[in-house]
């Protein structure tokens, strides 16, 4: 392994239980290879956690393996991760006993960097069937949030080509592209995200957003007409990231979409891009549509932050009750200052019901704790730090 870390270790020692077959064959190799009396070990396997004498260095080792024993016999000593413990006592008594180093490696499998490394075994188990495709690329991910490099590449080499990855594998891998991802996939990524018809093309597009890939803004624009809601989902999201100002009158469209989650996430997107173009989409529809759900469209307008405070305090004299709980949301998600009288007197005096039967009074109270959160947090985390002198201008 490329850093000797305690986070790193015990990710090996998980990983490494996780390959047994047998759990307690291989549990059974490791204790002979500690030297120790065969009735010592015939005691831990069949479940005694007091094999050994607690001076003996080999104790700890011993102790548990006898409680992987009762676990696995449904023994009521259970403990869930007792068996990632044993290559990591193992190892520990190979440092205290030198001469047990070689057998205990040799009974164990797989040592840290060693040739036939964990990460080597799951790199190849890409290759292997379905279940040992998924299990391997969940133990690469887990190593490439440590930063292994093996880890790194092999995650590389599986986004590169969606069409020579099992779907599940390939979206797994997408889910975290921020760990490897990089300019050399965007050729791979754009045929994925114009395959339309690949399971996992949602999660394509959505990496090419991560990755800030704008070559690929009009085929991800397509999908917002694609039949499944969840890529159209995606495809907003995706937009989103991009900044892409040239959708914005294909996410307006979507802002009426059936589903619920595209609607909200085109939303967001339109609040992520900003403009007066998106501005005024969003405001449309909730004017049109007066839809006392549609929290997401205030809050995507509040996200244009002082711009919009204005005109969101002049909705909250809207004759519509179901406009004026809208504006108190969209104004306690600003967490302006002048929101905050409006929001107080709004809570006070405004006893009006929408068509959902609550208060416009309750959205009013809402926003004002929605802003004041918002307040304390800003304050928490200190001032924005003040523009920096140009030392050649002085």
């Amino acid at each position: 392994m490329t850093d000797d870390s305690a986070a790193i270790r015990r990710l090996w020692g998980r990983l490494l239980y996780e390959q047994q077959a047998e759990p307690l064959v291989w549990a059974e190799a490791v204790l002979r290879a500690t030297g120790r009396p065969q009735a010592a070990v015939a005691a831990a396997m069949s479940g005694r956690i007091d094999a050994l004498d607690g001076a003996d260095p080999a104790f700890l080792l011993f102790r548990t393996v006898g409680k992987l024993s009762a676990n696995l016999c449904r023994n009521a000593l259970y403990d869930e991760d007792v068996g990632e413990r044993i290559g990591l006592l193992a190892l520990r008594l190979g440092g205290l006993e030198p001469s047990l180093a070689g057998p205990l490696g040799d009974a164990l499998g797989h040592l840290p960097d060693g040739p036939a490394s964990l990460v080597t075994v799951h790199a190849a188990e890409l290759r292997a069937g379905r279940t040992g495709r998924i299990r391997a690329i969940d133990a690469l991910l887990q190593w490439a949030e440590l930063g292994h490099p093996q880890a790194l590449a092999a995650l590389h080499d599986v986004a590169s080509d969606h069409r020579t990855q099992d779907v599940t594998v390939w979206t797994k891998a997408l889910n975290r592209i921020a760990l490897f991802g990089d300019a050399d996939l965007e050729p791979g990524l754009l045929r994925a995200v114009a395959d339309t018809g690949h399971r996992g093309v949602r999660w394509s597009a959505v990496a090419c957003g991560e990755l800030g890939f704008r070559s690929a803004v009009p085929l991800i624009t397509a999908l917002l007409k694609h039949p499944d809601p969840q890529t159209r989902e995606g495809a907003c999201e995706a937009l989103g990231l991009l900044g892409a100002g040239t959708a914005v009158p294909a996410l307006a469209t979507r802002l009426n979409d059936d589903n619920g989650w595209v609607r909200t996430a085109a939303a967001r997107a339109l609040g992520d891009i900003g403009g007066d173009a998106a501005l005024a989409a969003l405001w449309q529809t909730m004017l049109e549509r007066r839809n006392p759900k549609a929290g997401h469209l205030a809050a995507a307008i509040a996200a244009f932050g002082p711009a919009v405070v204005d005109d969101l305090i002049a909705l909250t004299a809207d004759p519509d009750p179901d406009l004026r709980a809208l504006a108190c949301r969209a104004l306690g998600s600003t967490a302006d200052d002048r929101a905050l009288p409006v929001l107080e007197r709004l809570v006070a005096h405004d006893p009006a019901r929408t068509t959902l039967g609550g208060l416009v009074a309750t959205a009013a109270k809402q926003g004002l704790r929605t802003a004041h959160r918002m307040r304390r947090a800003d304050s928490a985390a200190g001032p924005a730090p003040g523009p920096t002198t140009d030392p050649a201008t002085g």
